[in-house]
């Protein structure tokens, strides 16, 4: 339950007093925002552009209108201030413009820890159940033409190939041996059983593997959700999508990352550690509640139940959020080497003939301990990225040497039937976010209003129109994915690259969907 000042509550009016404009893109939420007996340690910030910004405003009244501030999720701007009152936080907590409510954090929402700090805490709600959501964009030889007359055969056999759909079993075939080695190994794990191919692991962030993973942190309720959906899609926001290049920015990133020209043919997939992952979150909350009582951490909102970084249930956490991250990496490796399988059957060559090369692969549900300069100091920090990508610099030592001279690759996923981008990280990010920018189009919709507002019918018949073949597991479930629930992506990487957070490489744009 969320704290709230009782009869003293701020009106809209109030509240709103505390966010200031301060550029086309940037807002800044004042210290003594927050509600509840936690003060705010940093001020809070985040980069929309007014027309995005005004969604935030209308939820704020929303919530300000409420006879019960404690039902539901709270707007984001309260969700940020809550943030920035967590012991051990540094410089801001920051939201990015695809921010929508969450559990606890904000998704978009990035906030750093002082690891020197002994206060200072990691909370699972700062990564979000689903850890290590991730995209990974495919490049191929093949263009927009090549495909044209094979597209509905080789959707299907797309379909055939990467199980999708609510509980969803994989075709890679586990057992608790197994499982630990891909915990422990993640992608190394892929490459050493032939579902990667070894250059793989060098275009994937932590090149595939969190080295910190420690299986035996990890409850067997956890590793027996994990065991059957090795190499599985899953349904909600997940997709695989085959794409063309509608649309180049930066010729030499673009050729950087081996596109030639417009029309030339990608495989994004869109997937994370499914229910291993959502388990290893659950009891982790469960610890770090005990933990926030014991230790007398005062929180505003028990939804972001933490733990101080180096306490024994800090600990435990980051080792099995390491594991759900090795599990996600190796599940999208598995979905990988099925989607090299279909295209091969589909255009009788072989996926190397094909060129079918990873360009990257992104996490936007993670935290990790990385250097940063804070007021001209470096610090270690605990960074919590939530619905938010890590978007490096040119000559950063974390990211693969073939894209030292033009930034780290930052793959965003648009809403069903739109488009994606493909972005590079900026100097200004590691400034501003911590090197971090967007994840996605971000929802403007809950689930439940999508399902109320649009029929699956109309949405199949929209993307059939697009020209977008489509297989889904659960065609009612399309509703909740409807592109109207979403915010517009362009808008949304728009105001990254205005804000100096990252700036766009190329466009992708769907011909094909698979989703559960």
């Amino acid at each position: 339950m969320t704290y709230v000042g009782g009869k003293g509550r701020r009106s809209y009016n109030d509240e709103i007093q505390f966010i200031e404009r301060v550029s086309p893109v940037e807002r800044h939420i004042k210290m003594g925002f927050a509600d509840g007996p936690a003060k705010m340690n940093v001020p809070a910030k985040y980069y929309m552009s007014d027309e995005m910004d005004q969604l935030m405003r209308e939820e704020l009244d929303q919530y300000c209108r409420r006879s019960d501030r404690s039902a539901g999720f709270l707007p984001c701007v309260k969700q940020l201030s809550n943030v920035a009152s967590l012991p051990g936080i540094v410089k801001w907590s920051i939201g990015l413009p695809d921010m929508h409510a969450g559990y606890g954090f904000a998704i978009g929402n990035v906030a750093a820890m002082d690891m020197a700090n002994p206060q200072s805490v990691i909370s699972p709600g700062g990564v979000g159940f689903d850890i290590n959501c991730g995209v990974r964009l495919i490049r191929t030889n093949l263009f927009e033409k090549d495909i044209q007359d094979v597209k509905e055969p080789l959707a299907q056999a797309l379909y055939n190939h990467i199980p999708v759909g609510v509980g969803s079993m994989g075709i890679v075939p586990t057992n608790p041996k197994i499982l630990t080695d891909v915990l422990e190994l993640g992608m190394d794990w892929s490459v050493r059983e032939g579902y990667a191919w070894a250059e793989d692991k060098e275009h994937c962030e932590e090149y595939g593997r969190m080295l910190t993973a420690d299986p035996s942190k990890v409850s067997t309720r956890a590793k027996k959700r994990g065991m059957p959906q090795l190499g599985t899609l899953g349904a909600g926001n997940h997709y695989g999508e085959v794409q063309v290049v509608e649309e180049i920015f930066d010729k030499q990133a673009a050729t950087r990352m081996g596109i030639e020209a417009k029309g030339q043919v990608c495989v994004m997939i869109h997937c994370g550690s499914r229910g291993f992952g959502h388990q290893v979150a659950t009891d982790a909350l469960v610890e770090m509640d005990t933990a926030c009582k014991r230790d007398n951490i005062v929180l505003n909102d028990k939804q972001l139940a933490c733990a101080r970084i180096q306490s024994q249930e800090g600990q435990n956490y980051l080792a099995g959020m390491a594991c759900a991250a090795n599990y996600a990496f190796a599940n999208r490796s598995s979905m990988t080497f099925l989607a090299r399988q279909a295209f091969a059957k589909t255009f009788k060559q072989s996926p190397d003939d094909l060129d079918m090369h990873v360009i990257y692969d992104v996490s936007h549900n993670v935290a990790k301990v990385e250097e940063h300069m804070v007021d001209g100091k470096l610090m270690q920090l605990m960074i919590h990225r939530k619905g938010s990508t890590r978007a490096f610099p040119p000559c950063h030592p974390l990211i693969p040497v073939d894209y030292q001279f033009i930034g780290q690759p930052v793959l965003i996923g648009g809403s069903m039937g739109t488009g994606s981008y493909v972005l590079t990280g900026t100097e200004k990010a590691m400034e501003l976010s911590f090197g971090s920018t967007c994840h996605g189009a971000g929802r403007c919709k809950s689930r439940n209003r999508s399902r109320n507002n649009f029929s699956h019918e109309d949405i199949l018949q929209e993307l059939s129109n697009s020209g977008i073949s489509v297989r889904l597991a659960s065609p009612k479930l399309v509703m909740e994915e409807a592109p109207d629930s979403y915010k517009d992506v362009n808008s949304v990487v728009e105001a990254c690259e205005q804000a100096g957070l990252s700036n766009r490489a190329f466009k992708l744009r769907p011909v094909a969907v698979i989703k559960g």
